[in-house]
């Protein structure tokens, strides 16, 4: 671990020692989560290690003795004590604090934190996950980072009250400023500059909660010792500043995805330092401050131009801004730029851009770091301070997924690396959280061990910790879930989740729905069982019902993707019995799928909207909070928007209200029109269905806000329905060919997708080939000369999309024969792919010629089988 020298690291270090507020905070938070047994417990403060953050965990005349160097580092020792000495965890999918009278005693474990910085949050968050958080909500929260040594948090609730009070002064009316700031689902992506004013407008008592309520997250924060990171200016103005500043050089910039135009001033002008100096100032009589500052000026927006020097200017005036107003301000910049455009952020730009910042003085969070980190390319960041960071969720949608392997490994292998520059922390950047508590408690081990975690040993302490008690059931269900669900390998991000959450269609996934899967379904159908046989064993145990709800979904949302797949079948030989049946059969999977949700708190349409209601101050409010409730988790944006079901959830109000509804219209037209003997109108049916969308959005009504029914007997119903057909739904895919040891070699690779996974075994979407642009090809030399009967092959299924190929043969590599011919074909790409069998035909090379591809540019193909 390298470590900044002289005064660098006196200011940028956090906390060096633990005091009162620390203690204080520590202690209200063990009233809250065991008040019955915080008598027995001690606090001490120790000195910060000379390597870092420090805890102990000890026992002095039948007390427990926990001891840090900060309110963090106390907190942790105490999440520690309860983890491995009580068997107990906190998460966000319930806790399990079964504790006897007197606390037992712990062995002593002093721990020293490897990382200075111990970040939270991505901007998303605050909208997918935090848009109607309360503060019994954020308390709670806090609470949770502290027990896992998060030290430095992106805190930007409530900046929307500074901007406006900056941008009344400078002359905008509340009238222009209400075409200005968004509805309060959208302002992640109106602090980075993405849009104004959609779901708005914003009313008043907004501004004034949420300025209160930044205002209660800080002290709170601070008090336990950590550093918020409070935001900066970024150049987004309000839509008539060039009226006011006509002299003023601004850009007019658009994120696409339906959204209008968003004007930004460039930060070579001279008024950016004035207003950003003027925020920072007003920022500071609210909230305070600790040094650190968030600012993304290009975040999914391309600079104007490649030149280093206008880059360089850019970060200079951006940090001379931010020390002018504070001379030991650091400024904290996501990595996402560099990953998101990596055509336009070349050396030469990446350079420029963070060099222009005085060493130490800026961080960069490599916000990906858990699937495409950006430290190697970008030769550790030139010298500065970064985090290397574990994204994993993208938009809250749900699926079990991640790797418990890599995220036990890499945070720690980088920072041995020699090459790894001036890492500086570890830190949590999902989209949105309340999701996959294992694979985020894992993360989160990262903060207080300097080797690797065992994963098959912690998984096992894992499920005790989880559930109370050893059960050889539960530590199977989680020995599976570890060896074939949260063992990842693709490299994909988690866009995956069901096939009933997306806008009806007969593909395989819709534009932001993923159905594909790193693991065959028969495993979850196994784990399912297990957990379902276990279920009475641990009636009321809260983690428990939680897990079993949640696997429950997992398994429904593979059998409703394999279901449609069947009834694609049925209108593809246009059997309107089947379909009838299919209809029947595909929304009763749906009604089911929503009384188990119904059963958990977490899961339901109805609270997300009752908490959105609550901030409303009359009726027109509290209409307004609920149509950007509904909005973000459906359209999220207008009828037309390119960002439908980014962030949709499988929540009991969506199932049975929305989903079921788009897909009764969808069996309506396949029926009426299949019967008339007329092909599918898909164009009808995608203006039947938006108009339905937009209609839902902004209705005003009702969903349950509390749970109903008992989440082990739903479960166990579900479990007893479906489980008995479900395996043939999930055939085995077909075994190994002629192609074993075959060298792949293609025209074409993009994105590192290379044609070795043709023939890797695996028929999942995260291992395929790519090209670019089309007609590329991939091509197979076998090992010697074979006689092929049978070619299959899966070309990519996700997205609703056709592919046109041919496939050859040629014994000599010189002279060759078509075998398949695909070149016209229409029909859309499936996860079962395409087998033909052929006239025996003599072979060493076989090769697959991708010709088009009617979704964009690019040709992918997943495997190739011979037979």
């Amino acid at each position: 671990m390298r470590i900044w020298a002289g005064a660098s690291l006196l200011l940028l270090s956090v906390a060096a020692h633990a005091d009162l507020a620390g203690e204080k905070a520590t202690r209200g938070l063990i009233d809250r989560i065991i008040p019955k047994h915080s008598k027995q417990i001690v606090l001490e403060s120790i000195p910060k290690d000379p390597k870092g953050d420090v805890f102990e965990v000890d026992s002095r005349d039948g007390k427990v003795v926990l001891r840090g160097n900060n309110g963090v580092s106390l907190a942790s020792a105490l999440n520690w004590y309860l983890k491995y000495t009580c068997n107990c965890q906190l998460s966000w999918g319930g806790d399990q604090l079964v504790l006897p009278a007197t606390l037992p005693p712990p062995q002593k474990e002093r721990r020293v934190g490897p990382y200075n910085f111990r970040y939270n949050f991505n901007y998303c968050t605050f909208n997918y996950s935090m848009s109607w958080w309360d503060w019994k909500r954020w308390e709670r929260e806090i609470d949770f980072m502290a027990l896992n040594g998060i030290n430095m948090p992106l805190a930007i609730t409530g900046q929307e009250a500074v901007w406006q009070r900056v941008y009344r002064k400078m002359g905008f009316t509340d009238a222009e400023l209400s075409k200005f700031f968004c509805g309060p689902a959208y302002f992640a992506w109106f602090w980075m500059g993405n849009l104004d004013a959609w779901g708005g407008p914003l009313p008043q008592s907004w501004f004034d909660s949420h300025a209160k309520l930044q205002q209660q997250i800080l002290k709170r924060e601070r008090e336990f010792g950590m550093t918020p990171v409070l935001p900066a200016f970024t150049g987004h103005v309000p839509p008539t500043f060039a009226n006011k500043y006509p002299a003023a050089k601004t850009k007019k910039i658009n994120w696409g995805l339906d959204f209008a135009d968003t004007l930004v001033l460039d930060p070579t002008d001279p008024l950016f330092p004035k207003i950003g100096e003027a925020f920072l100032k007003e920022q500071e009589a609210m909230y305070g401050s600790d040094h650190y500052y968030s600012a993304d000026t290009f975040n999914e927006n391309r600079p104007p131009t490649t030149d280093p020097v206008y880059l360089g200017q850019v970060s200079k005036g951006i940090y001379d801004t931010m020390a002018k107003i504070d001379p030991k301000a650091v400024w904290v910049m996501q990595g996402w730029i560099f990953f998101n455009d990596q055509a336009y952020w070349k050396d030469p730009q990446i350079e420029a851009l963070l060099t222009a910042v005085p060493q130490g003085r800026l961080i960069v969070l490599d916000l990906f770091s858990d699937v495409s980190p950006q430290w190697k390319r970008t030769k550790s960041y030139h010298g500065q301070p970064w985090i290397w960071c574990f994204l994993h969720n993208f938009g809250g949608r749900m699926n079990l997924f991640g790797s418990l392997e890599n995220t036990a490994k890499a945070p720690t292998e980088t920072r041995l690396d020699p090459t790894s520059g001036n890492l500086q922390g570890i830190g949590f950047t999902p989209e949105a959280i309340e999701n996959n508590p294992v694979i985020y408690e894992l993360m989160g081990e990262n903060a207080w061990r300097s080797e690797p975690v065992d994963v098959q040993d912690w998984i096992k302490g894992y499920a005790h910790r989880r559930y109370g008690k050893v059960d050889p059931r539960t530590e199977r269900a989680w020995e599976l879930l570890a060896e074939k669900v949260y063992n990842d390998r693709s490299g994909a991000d988690n866009a995956e989740t069901s096939i009933v959450a997306s806008r009806p269609t007969l593909s395989a996934s819709g534009h932001w729905v993923g159905t594909s899967r790193n693991y065959d379904p028969k495993d979850m159908l196994e784990i399912w069982r297990l957990m379902v046989e276990a279920a009475p064993s641990f009636k009321g145990v809260d983690t428990f019902e939680y897990d079993l709800v949640d696997i429950t979904r997992q398994a429904l949302a593979d059998i409703a993707n394999a279901k449609q797949q069947e009834f694609m079948d049925y209108v593809e030989d246009k059997d309107l019995p089947k379909i009838k049946l299919a209809r029947k059969d595909f929304l009763g999977l749906i009604a089911d799928w929503d009384k188990v949700m119904g059963t958990r708190k977490e899961f339901l349409l109805g609270k997300w909207i009752a908490d959105a209601r609550k901030w409303g101050t009359n009726t027109s409010e509290k209409n307004l909070m609920e149509q950007n409730a509904r909005d973000l988790l459906t359209l999220w944006g207008g009828r037309d928007s390119g960002l439908t079901e980014y962030s949709t959830r499988l929540w009991s109000g969506l199932l049975n209200g929305y989903y079921a509804m788009r897909w009764g219209m969808f069996f309506d037209r396949l029926e009426s029109d299949l019967a008339a003997g007329k092909p599918v109108d898909a164009a009808r049916f995608a203006k039947e269905v938006r108009d339905r969308e937009w209609e839902w959005v902004n209705k005003i009504g009702s969903y349950p806000s509390k749970t109903s029914g008992n989440s082990i007997d739903e479960a166990t119903k579900a479990y007893k329905k479906y489980s008995p057909s479900a395996a043939a739904l999930f055939p085995t895919p077909p075994p190994l060919g002629l192609e074993q040891g075959a060298k792949a070699t293609s025209s074409s690779v993009q994105a590192g997708h290379g044609p070795e996974a043709v023939i890797d075994g695996s028929v999942t979407l995260g291992s395929a080939w790519w090209g670019s642009p089309y007609p590329q090809w991939v091509q197979l030399e076998l090992k010697q000369v074979e006689t092929i009967k049978v070619v299959h092959i899966w070309p990519y299924w996700g997205g609703g999309r056709y592919y046109q190929y041919t496939v050859q043969v040629s014994e000599d590599g010189q002279t060759w024969k078509t075998v398949v011919d695909r070149s016209t074909n229409q029909k859309l790409a499936r996860p079962k792919g395409d087998r033909v069998e052929i006239p025996a035909t003599k072979a060493k090379f076989v090769r697959v010629n991708m010709l088009k591809n009617s979704a964009n540019e690019g040709v992918h193909l997943v495997e190739i089988r011979l037979y």
